[in-house]
């Protein structure tokens, strides 16, 4: 989600981050220091006008493939505001604000998709090299993005990569 803010402002957008418990790591220190360096704000929880058409599109970065369980505070909270905003705006009949997972959706199991009853269900998923287990579950747009997989591990594994057109970095996969 960091890295995702910083190229959007690259390319022009703007974006905003909301980070409700920050790591103490390096790295991500690192990653906030450089949102904040091209002008991202970093919040600490969901600003109020999420839920009344104040942003296009919500990009889904709460947790990892990894994440195993149900949602604990003070992310449970985040992802229910992402989906109150989701739903109030489209129900409002104006633009619905499009929610953007990236690799799995938040609070899903990587292998069983919405195993906590969530019923997050994002609009879009970009799926990062490989499509995981539980994105057979996923109904909306489905895209396929980052040729970071050698060909030597791909074969070890067995991964399919997608023949992606040209130089591009993403493809949709239907």
């Amino acid at each position: 989600g960091l890295v995702a803010a910083r190229h959007l402002v690259m390319f022009g957008y703007e974006a905003v981050v909301v980070y409700p418990k920050r790591s103490s790591k390096e790295h991500f220190v690192n990653l906030v220091q450089q949102c904040e360096d091209v002008g991202v704000p970093v919040l600490d929880k969901m600003p109020s006008d999420a839920s009344d058409g104040g942003y296009e599109a919500i990009v889904d970065a709460i947790f990892g493939f990894s994440f195993k369980g149900e949602p604990r505070e003070p992310f449970a909270t985040a992802l229910k505001q992402m989906v109150d905003a989701q739903k109030a705006v489209s129900e409002t009949g104006g633009l619905a604000t499009k929610i953007i997972s990236v690799d799995v959706p938040s609070g899903w199991n990587v292998d069983d998709g919405d195993t906590a009853g969530t019923g997050f269900m994002p609009d879009v998923l970009v799926s990062l090299t490989t499509p995981k287990t539980s994105s057979k579950k996923f109904t909306g747009r489905h895209f396929v993005g980052g040729r970071f997989l050698p060909p030597k591990l791909a074969e070890k594994y067995n991964v399919q990569m997608p023949p992606y057109p040209g130089v591009s970095q993403v493809m949709e996969i239907f």
